[in-house]
């Protein structure tokens, strides 16, 4: 009889966040995959417990996967776990789940602490629709597409951000969306936990003078439901905007034409007359 998988949530600074059935489980399964062993230990000896621990992150996933599923299959239950919150979000446990249920593993979920719903909850912003983006590309061309795509969002918007990149980061958000409400939140549930709470440019310049520490979780306000008002010189700026961000023409007169409430053709001719 196979194993099982089970996606076990940790605490994301504080040890106390985490669940008698987490406990248990981590104390009766055969193994525990971790991203960050010494992080894992550490919570593991702060409990007593003492289980076989073996690493699985981003660098390794293409070999350890194989291994884990074999182990899955021989009948064995392993507990995966990441740095810190539910495994399986921005972390390579998403494809240890994709090739555990393609082998008929059965896969069970022990809830736990989330920095996504953890940040969203104090922001002070909407949060009965939101999205969830993670970590922007790195660079290039498809950084400034992703920006140009979700310019246009009403959902209030998540991301991840590394400390050394904040900045850049809220600076591009601000060229491409526009000064809007934004909270930060940094090392949440630690000791030296903060919640910056205030507009972009208001953001980019506390951490331009007050440089950030740990992983940072963004919450940014979505796009204004007002519909802006028709000028076509501006309309047209904003479609050359796109193309330079790399989208296609007709793409951009489409987006544009929906960011206004007007056909597209109407777009098109702001377009031609810019041009003569």
């Amino acid at each position: 009889m196979a194993g099982r998988l089970f996606l076990v949530g940790t605490p994301l600074g504080n040890l106390e966040d985490i669940t008698l059935r987490a406990l248990r489980v981590l104390k009766e399964v055969d193994l525990i995959a971790a991203e960050d062993t010494r992080r894992t230990r550490a919570l593991l000896s702060y409990y007593n417990i003492h289980k076989p621990l073996t690493s699985f992150h981003h660098h390794n996933r293409k070999e350890k996967g194989p291994v884990l599923i074999r182990r899955l299959q021989e009948g064995q239950d392993i507990a995966l776990v990441t740095d810190a919150g539910m495994p399986g979000i921005s972390d390579p446990g998403e494809d240890l789940v994709r090739e555990a249920l393609g082998a008929g593993i059965e896969v069970i979920a022990v809830p736990g602490p989330s920095a996504v719903i953890t940040a969203l909850v104090v922001s002070g912003l909407p949060a009965g629709r939101f999205a969830f983006e993670g970590f922007l590309p790195r660079a290039g061309k498809e950084r400034k597409e992703r920006l140009a795509d979700l310019a246009y969002e009403e959902r209030t918007l998540i991301l991840f951000e590394a400390p050394h990149r904040l900045t850049r980061t809220l600076k591009e958000l601000l060229e491409a969306w526009g000064d809007r409400p934004v909270a930060v939140g940094r090392e949440l549930t630690k000791k030296f936990e903060t919640v910056f709470r205030g507009t972009l440019q208001e953001a980019l310049k506390y951490f331009e003078e007050t440089p950030p520490r740990g992983e940072c979780t963004l919450v940014v306000a979505g796009a204004s439901r007002e519909v802006p008002a028709f000028v076509p010189e501006e309309a047209a700026l904003l479609v050359e905007a796109l193309e330079k961000a790399g989208r296609p023409h007709k793409e951009a007169l489409t987006m544009v034409a929906k960011f206004y409430g007007r056909p597209r053709r109407e777009i098109y001719k702001a377009c031609l007359s810019r041009k003569t």
